[in-house]
């Protein structure tokens, strides 16, 4: 399966945060070819700031294998993670974070910091970007784009 496939789902996650009210970030984990888990972001609905989509994605999917490293695992996200889930792929031993578009005020992998491959750690993560670029950079600007339109 090539990473626009699994890039897709991540967008089917994104869609579903979207029609919760929630900012439309979905995240897939893939095991050798296999979805181990999921999520989209949900803060608002568990009252939780760490319920982000990655965290969700990432939980489930240590719950599936039974253990909290999920070493040699892909992490598919349609935003360039934050500074927590950028935490949270090293201390899961992720191996492959593919991510579609930037973040540029909140990125923590390639934007603002690089912490996904900061030699200064004990794990870095191979990325790569933009994979349906466009596809997760329209969602998610039309998302703030209609919110902006409300409070107008």
């Amino acid at each position: 399966m090539s990473d626009a496939f699994f890039m897709s789902m991540a967008l089917a996650e994104a869609r579903a945060a979207r029609d919760a009210g929630e900012v439309p970030v979905g995240a897939i984990v893939v095991i050798d070819g296999e979805v181990a888990g999921r999520g989209h972001n949900q803060p608002i609905a568990r009252r939780d700031p760490t319920a982000h989509a990655e965290i969700i994605a990432l939980r489930e999917s240590a719950a599936a294998i039974g253990n909290y490293r999920l070493s040699g695992a892909t992490l598919f996200a349609t935003i360039e993670p934050c500074a927590m889930c950028a935490g949270a792929l090293i201390h899961a031993r992720i191996e492959r974070l593919v991510y579609g578009a930037a973040d540029p005020r909140a990125g923590a992998v390639s934007s603002i910091f690089q912490l996904c491959n900061s030699s200064a750690l004990n794990h870095q993560v191979e990325i790569v970007a933009g994979v349906l670029e466009e596809e997760c950079r329209e969602l998610i600007q039309s998302f703030f784009r209609a919110r902006r339109e409300l409070i107008s």
